[in-house]
């Protein structure tokens, strides 16, 4: 069964993690522990407080978008532009989905 998507395209996403780029493409730095306890135990662990994502070309396309001034329709728009309009609309949801859900984005009105 495919779910879709029901985008609110109002939205403005707006990056909520440190970030950068490696060849073009976005990298994420995302804490591991949000608690005192778990920074304590990576401390003492000596090990990195933070994990890194990296995105494909296409996410970093709309990460780059993710300003807090663009509109999801905006970013479906130009995506479309872009890499043509199959998928897109389902593929932006997802991964504006996904990306809300871990925190690494909110949606403004």
């Amino acid at each position: 069964m495919k779910r879709k998507w029901n985008l609110d395209v109002s939205l403005k996403p707006l990056r909520n993690v440190e970030w950068g780029e490696e060849d073009g493409k976005v990298v994420l730095k995302v804490e591991k522990f949000k608690s005192r306890a778990g920074r304590w135990f990576c401390k003492v662990m000596k090990r990195p407080e933070h994990f890194y994502i990296n995105l494909d070309e296409v996410g970093s396309f709309i990460w780059k978008r993710c300003d807090g001034e663009h509109t999801l329709e905006d970013i479906l728009e130009e995506l479309e532009e872009k890499y043509g309009g199959e998928m897109m609309k389902e593929r932006l949801g997802v991964f504006i989905y996904i990306l809300q859900k871990y925190g690494y984005v909110s949606l403004e009105k």
